[in-house]
């Protein structure tokens, strides 16, 4: 069985084509399929428009709905925790993904040959703002965290039963699904697909969130911060040599009238500047380790129903 987690939040209007695409994909998958739908605390009106048209639907489906609004992250996680399926896969309730994209990665698969797939974007039907947005938000996860990630980013992927197991093992906060899967490594494959258009709705993913999506990606995958104030720590040891050699050569040659005057306003406010930002780098380590340290689930599911297939349909 092939089990597909649909996370939703704010996504009331895309649900009567959400039920079709899931009965769709059921008919192509010979029945050997359940829905398992998290909803993530939306406030709209999608947990009870879900609610009345999943005990008709004809497939098998799982609803979750979570307390409250815990991120995308720990959605899918609630959904892959649940599901039964042998073969997993994840896709998002706004459709921008098309349905062939979980049958290809239902093939691979089933093949044998690769224990999770990942989808590639190799073009978006999206505006042109969006577009370069997203360029340039995976050129520098790729320059800064892990470089195998595909050029085009990664949103939604599938895997096996084992393979989940080891995802949903990791208890990490503040991280990233997508760094996960990479640093799991396994048998990983590729499918590569067009973006389509959103229809419906507008899109969740602001700019905030993803500064936050790459300060978590940085701060987990990488130790690309720490090296970096090492750098300009170097610098700035280097730099204050420099300047102490400046001013001693000018004191000398009386081109200073008030001595050490210059120089010791530029190097308190250089190193001031320097160990505030080094304290707040520290900080933001220390805060996430307290935050692993706290043991709160990442998730609280408040409600759980099964809809099985044999029910349906009739």
């Amino acid at each position: 069985m092939f089990s597909l987690i649909v996370p939703l939040y704010r996504n009331e209007a895309n649900i009567p084509e959400l039920l079709d695409t899931l009965s769709a994909l059921n008919r192509a998958m010979d029945g050997d399929f359940e829905a398992v739908l998290v909803v993530d605390g939306s406030p709209d009106r999608c947990l009870d428009l879900l609610e009345n048209a999943l005990p008709s639907a004809s497939f098998a489906s799982q609803l979750i709905a979570l307390s409250r609004n815990f991120g995308s992250f720990a959605a899918i996680r609630a959904g892959l925790a649940a599901a039964r399926g042998e073969l997993l896969g994840v896709m998002s309730a706004d459709l921008q993904e098309p349905p062939d994209l979980i049958l290809a990665f239902r093939e691979k698969l089933l093949s044998g040959k690769y224990d999770v797939v990942v989808g590639t974007r190799e073009g978006r039907a999206d505006p042109l703002g969006k577009r370069l947005a997203s360029a340039v938000f995976w050129t520098c996860y790729r320059a800064l965290v892990q470089r195998e990630v595909p050029r085009g980013g990664v949103d939604v992927f599938a895997c096996t039963r084992e393979f989940r197991d080891h995802l949903i093992a990791l208890p990490e906060r503040n991280t990233t699904l997508v760094g996960l899967i990479f640093w799991l490594g396994f048998r990983r494959g590729e499918v590569r697909y067009t973006r389509q258009k959103r229809r419906h709705g507008t899109s969740a993913w602001s700019l905030s969130r993803r500064v936050r999506y790459m300060l978590d990606s940085a701060f987990a995958f990488s130790d690309l911060p720490i090296k970096l104030m090492v750098a300009i720590g170097a610098f700035g040891m280097a730099s204050s040599l420099l300047l102490g050699l400046v001013v001693v050569y000018a004191r000398l040659t009386g081109h200073i009238s008030v001595p050490g005057y210059a120089a010791t306003v530029l190097t308190v406010i250089f190193f001031g500047g320097l160990n505030s930002f080094a304290s707040g780098l520290l900080g933001e380590y220390v805060w996430r380790t307290f935050e692993n340290t706290k043991g709160r689930p990442g998730y609280v599911v408040a409600r759980h129903r099964c809809f099985p297939q044999e029910s349906k349909g009739r």
